[in-house]
């Protein structure tokens, strides 16, 4: 796969050579279905008028329509209903949370049988779309001289540039890493996504004209002026920074990861070593991913820290049952307060640490408890506390307003403060989920589209 022409980054082949280190313990949690059973689902389906599981999808899928398109053998009509509505839509059949989304909205629920597995028939859809040549028909056959860069190749960037190449805008993404896709590629499980499934995404998406550049870090005033005086529209989707720091003595030592720097190690870049005890810091998704990884990788124990009860993590219910029946050990109300090297002090070889309890005044602080410092004994911590929105350039957005590091858009367009830039994704919404990105993403297509149809009539450009 080249994703553009002069793209310096590894290939898809590449990435297959990483494969078979980690294949056989990375087997998919949800395994696709069969034609013969997933021809036994759709029929399940009640095809809803009123489509409860459409209406709980952020991107709004026609589930009922796309669902019968498979009980008629009409797979690539049901992929066609998937994408119009939802550009990642493979990667979203193996990521969203849809015990919490369209399958949790399934009218099977109120009579208490299982919902349809919407997930897996997308997922069914999908897979023959893209071994019948993941051919798109364009939505426009005009080409328009309007140009738009997204800044950042995550999944709010690349369904906004989706969306405007079909509609006959020109896009070109900036992409500071290598291999585009974000967190699809680089931060989602193995076991959920791989990154060769992530990558033929974006190859059809590339096929559609869309230009990359790589290893392109749009930062500073210089840099967003020339983008500024090289394109009409502007759309970031830069999602988050990096991870939040513990601030604890010993986190400088060289067996601390943060949780994506470790998923990202093993899935492109074929570090696949691990700690036989190791210590996963955090309750998020991020921090389970880790933690079922790490067990997956050889560790016999993964112990995962919180500070907080069960009842506050912000790990879905589903992931947390997951991770204990595969053994990762919670501690909850507990905080790390050093981590210690070996006496050689090339390694780790305990993390310390103190029960808690939340402060009765209501304070996000945490009180220690006397005399329950412990330790836990260990040779890798992975740290999942969050990431840092990217304030250095958000800060440099001439005229974009930020609110707690978050930019600040009309939720129905995407626009900004400044009529020429529009935003989506994490760095908008603080971090949720790829369909949610992909929402906004194509939101602001759709808003931009307009934008430079009327500007293009008028024979005037975009103002700031």
């Amino acid at each position: 796969m080249a994703l553009s022409d002069g793209h310096a980054g590894r290939s898809e082949h590449a990435l297959l050579q990483v494969r078979p280190e980690v294949a056989e313990r990375f087997a998919e949690v949800h395994p696709p279905l069969g034609a013969v059973a997933a021809l036994a689902e759709a029929n399940r389906c009640l095809y809803c008028f009123d489509a409860p599981c459409a209406a709980a999808c952020p991107t709004h899928i026609d589930v009922p329509r796309f669902i019968k398109k498979i009980s008629q053998d009409n797979l690539r009509g049901s992929a066609l209903t998937i994408l119009d509505a939802n550009i990642l839509g493979a990667s979203c059949a193996r990521v969203c949370p849809v015990e919490v989304l369209c399958e949790g909205a399934c009218v099977f629920h109120r009579y208490n049988q299982e919902p349809i597995h919407i997930g897996l028939l997308q997922r069914h859809a999908m897979d023959a779309f893209f071994q019948d040549g993941a051919v798109l028909p364009k939505k426009s056959s005009t080409e328009h001289t309007g140009r738009v860069a997204c800044i950042g190749a995550g999944p709010a960037s690349l369904a906004c540039a989706a969306e405007l190449r079909l509609r006959g805008h020109g896009v070109k993404i900036f992409e500071r890493q290598e291999l585009p896709g974000g967190l699809n590629t680089h931060g989602v499980a193995e076991y959920k996504l791989r990154a060769v499934d992530s990558l033929r995404e974006i190859e059809m998406i590339r096929a559609l004209g869309v230009e990359f550049a790589f290893g392109d870090e749009i930062r500073g005033e210089a840099a967003l002026a020339q983008l500024d005086k090289d394109y009409d529209v502007i759309f970031i989707g830069v999602g988050l920074g990096e991870m939040r720091r513990l601030s604890i003595s010993g986190e400088q030592l060289s067996d601390v990861r943060n949780a994506l720097e470790f998923i990202a190690g093993y899935k492109t870049g074929g570090n696949v070593r691990v700690g036989r005890r190791v210590v996963v810091v955090g309750a998020g998704n991020t921090a389970i991913d880790a933690a079922r990884a790490a067990k997956r990788l050889g560790a016999e124990e993964v112990h995962l820290l919180y500070r907080r009860g069960s009842r506050q993590m912000a790990a879905f219910e589903f992931e947390y049952e997951d991770a204990k029946r595969e053994g990762v050990l919670f501690h909850w109300h507990t905080q790390p307060t050093a981590i210690h090297a070996t006496e050689s002090g090339e390694g780790i070889a305990a993390v310390e640490c103190r029960r808690v309890k939340e402060n009765e005044s209501g304070s996000s602080a945490m009180e220690f408890l006397a005399g329950s410092a412990f330790r836990i004994p260990c040779e890798m911590v992975i740290t999942a506390i969050g990431q840092s929105p990217l304030l250095e350039l958000l800060k440099s957005l001439r005229g974009v307003k930020l609110e707690d590091g978050r930019v600040q858009v009309e939720r129905a367009t995407g626009r900004t403060a400044n009529a020429k830039y529009f935003a989506g994704g994490d760095c908008v919404n603080g971090g949720r989920e790829v369909v949610d990105a992909v929402a906004d993403g194509k939101r602001a297509a759709v808003a931009i589209a307009s934008v430079l149809e009327k500007a293009n009539v008028r024979g005037s450009h975009v103002q700031s």
